[in-house]
């Protein structure tokens, strides 16, 4: 790939972006996470790969508008049409779209080729660890979820078969769950050297909220008469 093409591609994923939790900075980790993990595997097309990662995210906005749209759905399609309407073959084309409809977590529609596999993997390297809790935060204010849900015995829910939104459930639902699903060794060495990160951020912050409503509601209750 030329610097021209890739700025070219590089521009229209810039006008695409505007959610701060998925923003340029993040496609810019992946697409960097997937040149480290791509050094690991063989047979790569760097132009799909490189393509790929600066797209995967492009329909964000539009899944943000619309909930019920699917992101990786909606940005393969943009992405096919941006891409042929520049000049690009049809079959190249087509091989970006499949990386990028294959780069969320669904059981249905697995990555097949090795690109959209390392795309996959990088993706989800973004939400390992210390920058994993970050984003994931970060988000969750953006969409006005609270970090935790307080359960109807006046307990903290530690987020596990929640079914309200907040940064707890994400947690036990996606971030705590997704170290066992990549399909590169490189991108399962990296996220095992985060994982403890994420592991002590969520028992930390837990523990400390947890306290706080044992030890509150004890000294609130010895002032509080009946």
């Amino acid at each position: 790939m030329d610097k021209k093409t890739y700025h070219l591609i590089e521009n229209y994923m810039l006008l695409c972006m505007e959610d701060s939790a998925h923003d340029k900075e993040h496609i810019y980790r992946v697409l960097y996470n997937s040149l480290e993990i791509a050094k690991t595997e063989n047979n790569i097309d760097y132009d799909i790969l490189i393509c790929s990662c600066l797209l995967h995210d492009i329909a964000r906005k539009e899944q943000f508008e619309n909930p019920s749209l699917c992101h990786a759905m909606a940005g393969a399609g943009k992405a096919y049409n941006f891409l042929t309407d520049n000049g690009f073959g049809k079959d190249y084309a087509k091989k970006v779209k499949h990386c990028i409809q294959t780069h969320r977590f669904r059981s249905n529609n697995p990555p097949v080729s090795i690109e959209a596999k390392i795309l996959f993997d990088a993706d989800k390297l973004d939400v390992a660890g210390a920058i994993g809790i970050a984003r994931t935060l970060v988000y969750k204010g953006i969409v006005s979820e609270p970090i935790y849900s307080v359960l109807p015995d006046g307990t903290v829910s530690s987020g596990e078969n929640d079914k309200t939104p907040s940064f707890f459930q994400e947690y036990k639902y996606k971030l705590e769950n997704l170290y066992s699903k990549f399909y590169t060794k490189r991108a399962a060495e990296i996220a095992r050297e985060r994982q403890k990160a994420a592991i002590d951020f969520y028992n930390n912050i837990y523990n400390e909220i947890n306290s706080s409503y044992q030890n509150g509601k004890e000294e609130l209750n010895k002032i509080i008469q009946d």
